[in-house]
Order: C-alpha cells, then sequence, then structure tokens
C-alpha cells in the first residue's frame, strides 16, 4: 500500500458523521492539540452524509491525489483523424501488457481508454469495499502512472477517457456509490481534466470534434455510473443470459441524469460527419447476456434511440468496452439507420480462452483473450472499419458500416 495522508481532527469528525449520517455534536476538544475544534455550520446539520463528505473533499490537499505522466494534446479541432485506438480493462497489478505495449507502438491520432482502466476496487483477486479516503483506487492509479507500458502510451498517443464501475470504486456500482464524489475527483485530476468543461460539473462526460467540415469526428464520452439507478437483479444468479440482472421494470429507471440527457441532446445537434458514442456498458445488446448493459434499462435503451433519432444525429456508431470479450453488432432498427457497436474488451483481463455467447445483433463470435480496438476512417468512401485486434495487433474480426448520410439511409 502506498502512503497517504492521515487525517486531520476535523476531517476525521466529518467521516464519523458521514458514516453515522446523523448531526455533529458540539464542538470537542481535539484529539491532538487539545484545542477545540469548530466544524463549520454546513456540518452541524448536513442534508446528507454525502454532503458531509463533499465539505472533506474541497479540503483534500494536491498531493492527495495520483497524477498520470504528462500526455500529448489532443488532435486540434481542424485536424483530420483517421485512425483511433480502443482500449479498456486493464488491471494494474496484472503483469502482462503486451496489448497497452502493442498499441503504444502503432500509430493513430487518438487512443480511448473507456473504463475499468484500474481495478481500483480489488486487491489482488480479491474484491475489498473502498473507505471514504478510496485508498485503494488512488494506489491503483498510482501503479498504473508508474508502468513502463502506460508511460510509452502517454508518449504516443493522445487520449481521451471514461470510467467504469472498477475505477469508479466499486463492482458495478451507480448513484448509490457513496464515495461516487471523491471518485470523480480522483479520475479527473488523475486524467487532467478538472480545469477543464467536465470538471465544472458532477460526473465526468464530455466531447471533443475534431476536423473540418465534410471531415468532422464527434466523440461523445459519457458516464454511465455517477448517475445511474439500481439494477434489477437476477431471479436465477448465474442462468445464461440472466446471469446476474434482468431488464427492469421499474419507472424510475435512469441511466445518465437529467442534466447529462439534457446535454447529450445538445450534442447529438452539433454538427458532425462521424459521431463514436463511448459508453462504458454496452448499448446495442438485448438477449446474449445477463450482465450489465442500456439493456438492463429498456426504457433508457429506448430513450437514447429515440433521441438520436429525433435529433437526426447523423453517423453514430457506439463505442463500449466491460465485458472481458470483444464484439462487433449490428443492428437494422435500432435507428434510422443501420446501427453498428464495437466492444474492445479487455487489454489484460481476459476470463476465458473462447465464447459461446451470442446476441441477435451480433457479427461473428465474440473474442475472449486479450484485445484492443481499431476504427479506422475512410473519408472518400464515407465508411468507418471496425476492428477487433488481438493483443500483438492481429486482426480477428471486423466490419465496414457507412457513416456518411447514414440518416437518409
Amino acid at each position: 500500500m502506498g502512503q497517504f495522508r492521515t487525517l486531520s481532527v476535523i476531517p476525521a469528525a466529518i467521516l464519523a458523521l458521514a458514516s453515522c449520517q446523523t448531526p455533529a455534536p458540539a464542538p470537542a476538544a481535539g484529539l491532538v492539540t487539545g484545542q477545540v475544534a469548530v466544524l463549520p455550520d454546513e456540518l452541524l446539520s448536513p442534508a446528507s452524509a454525502e454532503a458531509a463528505l463533499e465539505f472533506y473533499y474541497r479540503t483534500l490537499p494536491d498531493d492527495f491525489f495520483p497524477r498520470a505522466p504528462r500526455g500529448l494534446p489532443l488532435p486540434g479541432d481542424q485536424d483530420v483523424l483517421t485512425r483511433i485506438l480502443v482500449g479498456s480493462c486493464f488491471n494494474e497489478e496484472t503483469p502482462d501488457g503486451t496489448a497497452m505495449s502493442t498499441v503504444a507502438a502503432q500509430d493513430a491520432d487518438l487512443f480511448l481508454m473507456i473504463g475499468d482502466n484500474v481495478y481500483g476496487d480489488m486487491d489482488g483477486r480479491a474484491y475489498i469495499s473502498n473507505q471514504a479516503t478510496l485508498d485503494e483506487l488512488r494506489e491503483s492509479f498510482s501503479d498504473l502512472a508508474a508502468r513502463p507500458e502506460f508511460l510509452a502510451l502517454r508518449a504516443k498517443h493522445p487520449m481521451m477517457v471514461a470510467w467504469d464501475d472498477h475505477d469508479y470504486g466499486a463492482n458495478d456500482a451507480g448513484r448509490e456509490f457513496p464515495f461516487r464524489r471523491l471518485a470523480e475527483r480522483i479520475h479527473e485530476r488523475f486524467w487532467g481534466l478538472e480545469n477543464q468543461d467536465v470538471g465544472a460539473w458532477p460526473g465526468t462526460y464530455y466531447a471533443r470534434s475534431f476536423g473540418p467540415e465534410g471531415q468532422r469526428v464527434q466523440i461523445i464520452m459519457l458516464d454511465t455510473r455517477f448517475f445511474r439507478s439500481p439494477l434489477e437483479p437476477t431471479d436465477e444468479w448465474g442462468a445464461k443470459g440472466k446471469e446476474r440482472y434482468v431488464p427492469s421494470s421499474s419507472e424510475g429507471q435512469d441511466m445518465l441524469g437529467n442534466d447529462q440527457w439534457t446535454w447529450l441532446e445538445n450534442q447529438l445537434q452539433e454538427e458532425a460527419d462521424l459521431r463514436l458514442i463511448v459508453s462504458s456498458i454496452q448499448v446495442m445488446t438485448t438477449d446474449g447476456h445477463g450482465f450489465e448493459a442500456w439493456s438492463r434499462l429498456p426504457a433508457e435503451q429506448e430513450r437514447l434511440y429515440r433521441l438520436i433519432a429525433e435529433t437526426e444525429a447523423e453517423g453514430v456508431v457506439f463505442v463500449s468496452g466491460d465485458r472481458h470479450t470483444a464484439f462487433l453488432y449490428k443492428d437494422d432498427a435500432a435507428l434510422p439507420y443501420p446501427a453498428y457497436e464495437i466492444t474492445a474488451s479487455s487489454m489484460n483481463v481476459s476470463m476465458r480462452d473462447t465464447s459461446d455467447e451470442v446476441d441477435r445483433a451480433q457479427i461473428g463470435p465474440g473474442y475472449a483473450p486479450n484485445n484492443f480496438g481499431a476504427i479506422e476512417i475512410d473519408w472518400e468512401s464515407g465508411t468507418v472499419r471496425l476492428a477487433i485486434k488481438s493483443d500483438t495487433g492481429d486482426t480477428v474480426n471486423e466490419v465496414v458500416a457507412p457513416f456518411r448520410g447514414a440518416a437518409g439511409e
């Protein structure tokens, strides 16, 4: 375990308050100095445990947070992109860094690291319950920052990032995770996002556009953790197609939260020729598995499709990770034009040698060994090649999808 700051008297009182979710007691003698520690009024009667924690988190010094090694700036807004690489699920404690090294050695305009970028809710192979200071998560990011493969990656490719559950701080967690606000701070500071637009609002969603008119790529990085409502547990744990969760029938389903939905609507009205909507969890799957996916909140999955149709957003391609197996999908009915998705997972957390999973939208078999994805744009033909790559860079599955004028096809 790395060395982290100890808590002072006042933060310790705040954390105790957050744990019991009761009003603070009258000021008491400081345990170290003997002086009276006076808590601010907002902590004498906080609205919630999260509110008490939020005050504490605002007091944390900069060196509390691990930082990634300095990376390359993103392409300029007039730079034409032709090749984007994608990866997810990298356990910083696992020695195998082949996929990341291969990505670092390849040519690309951009690398998307789209969730489970560390495993900050695990110690070895055992899940742990994170404490309010998220020591395990912070240590995981520090370990990632020291990996030679990651140093090479940062030196070679500009990056955009999203988080998933393991770099959020708790397996399969959503808005109920009590330490989500610190997890957000850790994420944004590690990746150098705290002073950008994403640092100004709750959650980690953001978007960037690259290229001139006619060759513009918009990349939308969704946050499917911070606001997500609880999932419906399965009634047959481990049963094929119902392994962990079943589609929810709740009227209160929420994947993105009101503000992020409004933001997404505005983003979809921006001019773009190709739009990569990045979701840490799969978007288009329906019947192939019972793990996390948009289909576990079916009203939200339909809301996403409807929003894309209503905004007449052209050229949408979904990009996802999470599954420890790579897939390609096509659905002719989800959008006004054929919809495609590439799932790239995992970089070094493969859980099996082969996959027998089949979804009605699936293109070919899943690829279970370690892997990454490649998105190759042909501006002349108006097509994009979605490719699953082995950890050594061999193509194991691919599909070519049209995007130019896609809403009219």
